[in-house]
């Protein structure tokens, strides 16, 4: 039995039917074919599936598809893209932030997230906002340039 699913995701509106246990992630990465968000250890401890539902950090691996009725949800897809990177991807290409780009899509949400909250945050907010997201490569203080590099842009228009 499938149950009906109404939901925004990346502003996008979406109607469709979804399986009872399936999970936002499965949902957004085979439904929608949105792959930013990846399948890391799905028990919500590396950050890796971290999306924003109705504008809260979410681990997409441990929330139900059905619990996004009648949400919104944004992936990393729905910062930007190729030819018009958010101030956020820029910053992290600047600073070097991505390394293999396995963590990059839920490290960008986290820092979304708290740039949201903290728009000028210090280090330590930094690393406290990104401290759900496991990373192998960087050592971290690149990502904490990046967004620290953003923190001190101005917002570009909606697209």
């Amino acid at each position: 039995m499938k149950l009906p699913l109404r939901t925004a995701v990346n502003g996008q509106a979406c109607e469709a039917r979804v399986e009872p246990r399936q999970s936002l992630l499965t949902f957004l990465r085979e439904a929608l074919h949105l792959t930013g968000a990846k399948r890391g250890c799905e028990e919500g401890e590396c950050g890796a599936c971290a999306v924003l539902l109705n504008g809260r950090l979410t681990h997409a691996c441990l929330v139900l598809a059905i619990e996004a009725d009648g949400a919104t949800v944004t992936t990393v897809e729905g910062l930007g893209d190729a030819r018009h990177l958010s101030p956020l991807q820029s910053a992290f290409e600047e600073a070097g932030a991505s390394q293999c780009g396995f963590c990059i899509p839920g490290m960008l949400m986290a820092a979304t997230s708290l740039l949201e909250r903290h728009p000028h945050p210090s280090d330590a907010q930094i690393r406290q906002g990104i401290s759900g997201n496991l990373c192998r490569c960087t050592g971290y203080d690149s990502l904490v340039r990046a967004i620290r590099l953003a923190a001190g842009r101005k917002p570009q228009p909606p697209r």
